[in-house]
């Protein structure tokens, strides 16, 4: 049986393919049948399974041409960034892509039959701990990744004329990540680190459960025009996550709790060093402003409601398939 227990007819383009999310979302559209096109720039390699075109997003009549040529029946927009500096960088990455996308579509192939943004929860801020994140609140960003996400968000709610769905997951973790990755990483050195965050909350979804959701979306009719928080229905502490990855491991490990100031000094280095090389660092002091946050939680109801949205992937069993992956490939 393949990952969306489905067969899928048609044609899918990806942004973003040779990525995390992205390349699981080929793969298991490819297992389903879906004839898979991945945009891809010309520095890539082409994708070792299914076929793939050139194009650069700043080029919107070369993306029209790839919209006409190809005529896809869905369009996955997963490409984007998570590191960056300044909010110009973001908008480059997250925003630019999204606006030439529809731009193309709407040029070269405006009978597509669903456009889906794969957005973020950090789109719609912090949460509180007593109430999770619900589609009706109002979003409320905090740095700058997450208002390049509600920028992009707010370009499909202003082009009604193609068809669209946004996807917003919370934390996303399994096989092939690279963010998560470091606590399994330090983990198996036996030292369980925490950045001041060991009782903060947040959402996670395993990356199965996200590309069931998303696939799911762009396929039900009651999505259309909507937009969707996607996670696995267990807030948990970053105490609670990390044990989890104690515990898979097996190891003995050595506890390390760094107070806030060191975490500060941390991102502040991290910007210094971009400064200094110009390659963005994933930490910076944006992202210490989003650690600082008691709660980044959600629900994921009006998926469940709308196309049948239900995790299958509880976080211990996921951490498990994380873990071993990373073994099996030398990672850890």
């Amino acid at each position: 049986m393949t990952l969306l227990n489905a067969k899928i007819e048609g044609r899918a383009l990806i942004t973003g393919a040779s990525g995390f999310i992205g390349g699981n979302l080929r793969r298991a559209l490819l297992e389903a049948g879906a004839d898979v096109v991945a945009i891809r720039r010309a520095s890539s390699p082409e994708p070792k399974e299914g076929r793939s075109v050139v194009a650069d997003y700043a080029d919107v009549e070369r993306l029209t041409e790839v919209m006409r040529e190809e005529k896809p029946d869905w369009v996955f927009h997963v490409a984007g960034a998570t590191k960056g500096v300044t909010y110009e960088d973001f908008q480059r990455a997250n925003v630019m892509p999204t606006r030439h996308l529809l731009e193309a579509l709407r040029a070269g192939h405006p009978e597509v039959k669903r456009f889906v943004l794969v957005s973020s929860l950090a789109a719609y801020g912090p949460s509180s701990k007593e109430r999770p994140h619900r589609e009706g609140d109002a979003p409320k960003p905090i740095e700058h990744y997450g208002r390049s996400k509600l920028e992009a968000e707010e370009l499909l709610r202003a082009t009604p004329s193609i068809p669209w769905t946004v996807i917003r997951p919370g934390g996303v973790y399994g096989p092939g990540d690279v963010d998560y990755f470091n606590l399994f990483k330090e983990v198996e050195k036996g030292r369980n680190v925490f950045f001041g965050n060991e009782h903060r909350w947040f959402s996670a979804v395993y990356v199965d459960d996200l590309v069931r959701a998303i696939v799911r979306g762009a396929r039900a009719d009651a999505a259309g025009g909507k937009s969707y928080f996607i996670c696995d229905g267990r807030p948990v502490t970053w105490g609670t996550f990390q044990q989890a990855i104690v515990e898979a491991s097996g190891r003995k490990v050595m506890k390390l709790s760094l107070p806030e100031v060191l975490v500060d000094l941390a991102a502040f280095g991290g910007e210094l060093a971009t400064k200094i090389d110009k390659k963005p660092r994933l930490f910076n002091r944006q992202k210490a402003k989003m650690g600082a946050q008691d709660a980044w939680t959600c629900r994921h109801d009006a998926a469940r409601e709308d196309f049948g949205y239900a995790p299958e992937v509880e976080l211990e069993e996921g951490v498990r398939r994380a873990l071993g992956w990373y073994r099996e490939h030398g990672w850890v």
